[in-house]
């Protein structure tokens, strides 16, 4: 069976002057609908997510949290990584890599710029520098399993953000 690996970027979070520590920056109201918003794109494009996984900094937290409300997906069983957060896209890799192959469709929270470079290093296209909200579907074959993901093992199906939605 095919596995589907969902990477979302944090949708728009308060300024870092706003708050005292950047892990602790919230999402704005702006960032609450845009979420809001790709959540219902992707449940009513057929989405089923197995597992979510989240950085621990508050608007990666709230962006899981908002588009599982839209997804049906249970709230309490995000996960939350702590390696993560400003962890570099070698945290994204053992992430993926620890993953139970249980799980064929795997949603994963972050940040620029990891998140965008492990896109392109999972599917060796570019996808630059991924918008706030934006969700980017990477497909592996039916015989890679979670453990065995690497550079260039997966394929970029589609790229996703609340700006594309609103045209």
């Amino acid at each position: 069976m095919k596995r589907y690996l969902y990477l979302v970027r944090h949708a728009k979070a308060e300024d870092y002057a706003a708050t005292s520590r950047d892990f602790d920056r919230e999402l704005t109201a702006q960032g609450i609908m845009s979420a809001a918003r790709m959540g219902r794109f992707l449940k009513e494009k057929g989405l089923v997510a197995h597992l979510m996984v989240s950085s621990q900094a508050a608007r990666a937290y709230q962006t899981a949290k908002v588009m599982a409300e839209q997804l049906d997906y249970n709230v309490d069983t995000i996960e939350n990584n702590p390696f993560m957060y400003e962890g570099g896209a070698r945290a994204y890799l053992a992430a993926v890599n620890a993953l139970d192959n249980a799980h064929t469709h795997v949603m994963l929270f972050g940040h620029n710029p990891d998140i965008s470079f492990f896109a392109e290093y999972l599917t060796n296209q570019h996808v630059g520098s991924m918008g706030k909200g934006s969700v980017a579907v990477v497909e592996f074959d039916a015989e890679v399993t979670w453990d065995m993901v690497s550079q260039r093992s997966g394929r970029l199906l589609s790229y996703e953000s609340p700006k594309s939605l609103a045209q």
